[in-house]
């Protein structure tokens, strides 16, 4: 058997990063990626969590909320369930924020001027956005709803009551072919009012009790305790009547079916959003739209990385005269805009007829066309060929001319919106719209730096509005 050569196989030298998917260049782009990403999550996050205590703290203070409490229940639950909420939004900043510096230093044409195209350039860009989509869909789907059962506790206890006391027109599917009703049920004793149970056979009814009072017994499982009864057994043209005070039964049913909390979704993993979703569809519940949206926002909200990576990018890669306030106020009323799509289109599916898949993917959808579109514009912009043929407008009057119109877009809805909630009851705290005032004076500032740079410089001193 011939010996091995080990002298001979170290002086053999294999081709290094010649093959290689990702090279120094891309791992230097995830890097900025990556932490200007987290940077915008720390700096935003700060401030909504300043806005959040500062208008919550009365609340707190008069229900003698422990401040261990209020530090590790709310707000260690409260931070990663609003990073992950306004995820889009950091996502946008952070590629409209370090890819403008990249263009501002023309290290992107420094890029382009050695052969790179800018679909090549857009690898490291798409690796960023699928950790974070990946990131946000495992955050959003297995822990962070274990943390909002904290959370929403803590709020139940010491901010504002969720849980839900009473409920009434009871209509739910308990077993195969029987059918329970109870009109009124009240949490705190465990009773309900005016219950009937309906058995049917072939779509016959064969069974009808019904029942002045039932009680749940918590110290059993499915355990009713019923009381006052009447059950008549129907057999063809023959019926028996039988009465009683109290009879003990198992009915597959809890009050926790019927006693929905506020953003109880918020509070289930996405294999217990489905389970549930599906034993409610097939008890005949109605209101389990809100579980349905959530089900499907945590996947959408996870592929909008893609698209909103895809439109910054678009955006923010050509040097521009005026900077990067343009680019951040663009990138900040697109991200805001998705949010406020995401909002109207879950009302329609909740209020509408609008099923709830294609009320979620409906933002997706209609910002992939416009990802699309302002791809095939960097296409066509950072092509050899087509960039000295072209006289078509450059990209900066492009962006400045939607840098107006979206400063327009935002003062407009502000002003409906404060129209809107003149003559009615304020947001609830869990609107995502109730937010908006958290950044609605940054964006403000934005608009006026995103039209003051879009002006000559003689003219730059001045207020917009002159």
């Amino acid at each position: 058997m011939r010996k091995i050569d080990w002298k001979m196989l170290k002086d053999i030298k294999l081709p290094v990063g010649k093959n290689k998917f990702l090279k120094r260049l891309d791992w230097y782009i995830i890097k900025k990626f990556l932490g200007t990403y987290v940077f915008a999550i720390a700096l935003i996050i700060s401030i909504a969590v300043v806005f959040d205590f500062n208008e919550k703290m009365d609340r707190f203070m008069s229900h003698e909320a422990p401040w261990q409490a209020i530090i590790f229940d709310y707000y260690m639950n409260f931070i990663p369930y609003f990073a992950n909420l306004f995820s889009p939004l950091f996502v946008f900043i952070a590629v409209i924020f370090f890819t403008s510096k990249l263009a501002e230093n023309s290290e992107i044409i420094a890029m382009f001027s050695t052969g790179m195209s800018f679909k090549r350039m857009l690898r490291p860009y798409m690796v960023s956005a699928a950790i974070i989509a990946i990131t946000t869909f495992c955050l959003g789907s297995y822990v962070i709803p274990k943390g909002s059962v904290t959370r929403l506790n803590f709020e139940d206890k010491y901010y504002k009551p969720r849980k839900s006391t009473t409920a009434r027109n009871i209509q739910l599917e308990v077993d195969s072919g029987v059918i329970a009703y109870i009109e009124r049920f009240e949490d705190y004793s465990k009773t309900g009012y005016r219950f009937s149970l309906d058995k049917f056979k072939d779509k016959q009814l064969v069974s009808h009790l019904t029942a002045r009072s039932i009680t749940y017994d918590t110290a059993a499982v499915h355990k009713w305790k019923v009381k006052d009864y009447m059950i008549r057994e129907m057999d063809g043209m023959r019926e028996s009547i039988v009465k009683g005070e109290r009879l003990d039964t198992i009915l597959f049913m809890e009050p926790a079916d019927f006693l929905i909390m506020k953003n109880q979704q918020e509070m289930l993993t996405s294999p217990q959003l489905s389970e549930y979703i599906d034993r409610q569809r097939q008890r005949g519940f109605a209101n389990i739209k809100e579980f349905e949206i959530e089900y499907h926002k945590r996947i959408a909200m996870s592929f909008a990385s893609f698209i909103l990576t895809l439109i910054g990018v678009s955006l923010s890669s050509k040097k521009t005269k005026g900077g990067m306030g343009l680019h951040l106020g663009i990138g900040l009323g697109l991200s805001f805009s998705y949010i406020l799509f995401q909002t109207i289109a879950s009302t329609f599916a909740v209020n509408g007829n609008v099923p709830p898949v294609i009320a979620v993917w409906i933002p997706n959808l209609l910002y992939a066309f416009i990802a699309f579109y302002l791809y095939k514009n960097c296409l066509l912009y950072t092509s050899p060929q087509n960039s000295v043929k072209n006289k078509k407008p450059s990209h900066s009057c492009v962006s400045t001319s939607a840098g107006r119109l979206f400063c327009c877009i935002h003062f407009l809805f502000c002003f409906v919106l404060l129209s809107f909630q003149a003559d009615r009851p304020p947001l609830s705290e869990e609107s995502p719209l109730s937010s908006y005032r958290f950044f609605n004076p940054f964006i403000a500032m934005l608009c006026i730096e995103a039209l003051n740079s879009s002006k000559p410089k003689a003219l730059q001193q001045r207020c917009f509005w002159q």
